[in-house]
């Protein structure tokens, strides 16, 4: 207690020297003797100085709020978050309601609870707020302001317009409480819903050439140009991965010397609920997760050529943005051999009970033989029955509303990449 009360009265000499002077002027002038109040006797005639100590060492935190539809999730969605969590202490992350998506953008493919689920997952957001406006009110930003006490709204450098062409956070940058992030290139919802489109076009193309011979059509995908073809369409990802990027999703840690490693892999393209809630399940089997991430190549010999929907390094960065995660292996072999379990002192592999049907799989051969042979691999119970394949199949089924929102937001994607210009900071 003497030492905290000594430390309190030399932090306020040290920053309110006027004052402390003006004091010990006054008591001089009085005919008191300075010398007569050591350092113990100072704090009971002085002001109370833990208002000095408290000025001195609280630091407000700064709230920042996001909003958005998170409607297929993907690294881009994360990268933002990351963005705007950088520019305060702690991100609030507003999830726009269904009936709000349908009124401003058409139907989402993801339910709100999916939606709230992927973003509950990412590791750089502190709270969720539930059925937040599209646009951002007045009343709306009052209560942001009030109750939730957040000091900026974030959003991207790609304008938000609302139906009537109005900017959606017009009063948020008039309060003088806007700021704003880079918008990550490379991946977009309105990318992604193309991408599945696309992918059923392949399927048919391939189907008509089992069939019957193709004479040189070059969308068949079974010949390099017909890929080369497919991608100069439009459906090819903008995305380039840098290491610095990877280095900003990661944790940059290992485990402790003593942690229980667990593994899981897969393919975790088109990032899911269930994929959140599986990687949840198994991080609480142990105290480091590892996930195994499958090649490009290999997913397509297990599911067929048009898949994946996402490449290596774009599904790595949506694994590596979940908070469950720990390391991911970029390109992880589809078995599980004892020398990676011993590179990785692996102490359990785990696999869901829902995953996606490898229609193409050898089903002589077992990924998981030599973990069951080490009595290390346990199956654990899959919290959601979502698939990659359902999720596409919600946009298949309704390809025609999705195709005609598609060609307006496609038209937009591709002025914008025609026009863009070198925005720094991300």
């Amino acid at each position: 207690m003497e030492f905290e009360s000594s430390s309190r009265i030399w932090d306020g000499v040290y920053h309110y020297p006027h004052l402390f002077g003006g004091i010990m002027l006054t008591c001089a002038l009085l005919g008191i003797s300075t010398s007569y109040f050591g350092v113990q006797s100072l704090p009971y005639l002085l002001p109370d100085l833990r208002i000095f100590h408290k000025k001195n060492y609280e630091k407000k935190r700064i709230r920042v709020y996001m909003d958005g539809c998170f409607d297929l999730m993907h690294y881009g969605h994360a990268n933002a978050l990351r963005q705007a969590k950088a520019l305060g202490d702690e991100l609030v992350v507003g999830v726009v309601s269904d009936e709000e998506i349908i009124a401003n953008k058409g139907p989402p493919v993801l339910s709100m609870q999916e939606r709230l689920a992927l973003v509950s997952g990412l590791k750089w957001v502190d709270e969720v707020i539930a059925s937040a406006p599209y646009a951002i009110t007045e009343e709306f930003m009052h209560r942001l302001f009030n109750e939730h006490n957040i000091d900026y709204i974030i959003h991207g450098d790609d304008p938000c317009l609302l139906p009537d062409g109005t900017d959606a956070y017009a009063l948020a940058k008039k309060a003088d409480r806007y700021k704003q992030i880079k918008r990550t290139e490379g991946v977009s919802s309105t990318d992604i819903v193309g991408r599945i489109l696309s992918s059923v076009k392949d399927i048919k193309v391939n189907k008509e050439c089992s069939e019957s011979p193709c004479h040189g059509k070059s969308e068949n995908l079974n010949d390099s140009q017909g890929r080369e073809s497919l991608a100069k369409g439009g459906h090819v990802s903008h995305f380039l991965p840098t290491s610095r990027r990877i280095v900003q999703f990661s944790n940059g840690k290992g485990p402790g010397p003593n942690a229980r490693v667990v593994y899981i892999d897969g393919a975790f393209d088109l990032f899911h609920a269930g994929h959140v809630e599986i990687l949840k399940s198994a991080r609480q089997l142990g105290d480091f997760l590892l996930v195994g991430i499958y090649a490009d190549q290999t997913v397509s010999d297990l599911r067929g050529t048009q898949f994946p929907l996402m490449n290596l390094h774009e599904r790595s960065l949506s694994v590596l943005a979940c908070r469950y995660v720990d390391e991911v292996i970029i390109g992880a072999p589809w078995e599980v051999t004892k020398d990676v379990i011993t590179t990785f002192n692996i102490s359990l592999v785990v696999h869901g009970t829902i995953a996606e049907s490898n229609s193409l799989l050898n089903r002589t051969s077992d990924p998981y033989a030599v973990p069951k042979s080490m009595g290390i691999f346990r199956m654990i119970e899959s919290p959601k029955d979502i698939t990659t394949t359902s999720v596409a199949q919600r946009i298949i089924a309704n390809h025609e509303i999705y195709m005609k929102r598609n060609a307006k937001k496609q038209a937009s994607e591709k002025k914008y990449y025609t026009e863009k210009k070198y925005v720094s900071g991300d």
